[in-house]
């Protein structure tokens, strides 16, 4: 098969232009393994290169989807040879490399994984990065020292996909779980999912204080910005904030009071270029750790053509949980 099909971003005088057509292999990106892609997802990141929202994609045309699951085609590289299945997350896929929202792509072994055993294509991606990141937060608080005994742990941006995965994998490790949100309606679904208590986002969202009243030891913090000032002055002495997300913004216009005065530290976490080492023991804990039932219970799907709409849901704060993209398998 030389053609197939791929959702292409375009550059144009106006911005941008999406939209699905026909991709010849002949013009696919460097790299010594091909993968036929069975499975992708929609992370924020996704929504902003569809969308043209935010400058993520940096090269035209390009293929938007930064993850996939799919079933190696043709290979060059040793570790990997045609019929295995794996897995990639990050790596510019989507951004500066031909991403995954397409039947095939080719890309660099290195930044392959082995699907996880005990997962399928189609858990994998609705995993995805957003999963893959809420593990590698938790592992970070984990190295940080911090233990369930101590406090409870919160999370921001519950309803979305790192936060639905990040409640449910610490409350599945004994955390009791506060889901900050800004959307109370779903307040069933996040209990359902292991949150002890639900936080109304207007509480972190005025001005911070330097300090504020102690009221949890750690957190995963998707969001960023006035929000993530008030989770720190809000920090336990001793705890730790691991900070993945910036969909309120990049700033950060708080105190350091709460790193001199009561220790806290604010963990920054990084999945794009994340070691394999890490990459395999994340995935690992995910396949072992991580509920299915739980996993299932905040997924949906949508076809590749679905994904232009998904795209624009994501970015206006209208999805719940993960969305797995069904490229090219069921």
């Amino acid at each position: 098969m030389s053609a197939f099909k791929a959702v292409v971003i375009d550059k144009t005088e106006a911005g941008q232009s999406v939209g699905i057509r026909t991709f010849d292999e002949a013009d696919l990106m460097d790299g010594d393994v091909t993968v036929r892609v069975s499975h992708s997802t929609l992370n924020y990141k996704d929504g902003l290169a569809i969308t043209g929202k935010a400058p993520v994609v940096r090269r035209f045309p390009m293929i938007p989807g930064v993850d996939l699951a799919g079933t190696v085609e043709a290979s060059s590289n040793p570790d990997f040879k045609p019929g295995d299945a794996v897995v990639l997350n990050g790596w510019g896929l989507g951004e500066t490399h031909l991403g995954a929202y397409a039947e095939r792509v080719r890309v660099k072994g290195d930044w392959l994984i082995p699907l996880p055993q005990g997962l399928s294509p189609r858990q994998a991606m609705a995993i995805g990065t957003a999963g893959y990141t809420a593990m590698l937060c938790l592992m970070s608080l984990e190295r940080h020292g911090l233990q369930p005994s101590r406090g409870p742990a919160i999370v921001t941006g519950a309803v979305g996909g790192v936060g639905s995965v990040a409640v449910a994998l610490l409350a599945g490790a004994g955390w009791h779980v506060i889901a900050s949100t800004g959307r109370p309606e779903e307040a069933d679904y996040l209990k359902g999912l292991g949150a002890a208590e639900i936080l109304d986002r207007a509480e972190l969202t005025g001005p911070s204080r330097p300090l504020a009243k102690e009221r949890w030891l750690a957190g995963v913090d998707t969001v960023g910005s006035t929000i993530l000032a008030n989770v720190l002055s809000m920090t336990k002495y001793g705890g730790a904030i691991a900070a993945c997300g910036l969909a309120a913004g990049m700033d950060l216009s708080g105190s350091v009071a709460p790193f001199i005065l009561r220790n806290v530290a604010l963990l920054g976490v990084d999945s794009v270029m994340a070691p394999r080492e890490l990459r395999l023991e994340a995935w690992g804990r995910l396949a072992r750790e991580l509920d299915h039932d739980k996993l299932a219970a905040m997924t949906s799907t949508v076809p590749l053509e679905g994904i232009l709409e998904a795209g624009k849901e994501i970015v206006a704060g209208r999805i719940k949980g993960r969305v797995v993209v069904e490229v090219g398998g069921s």
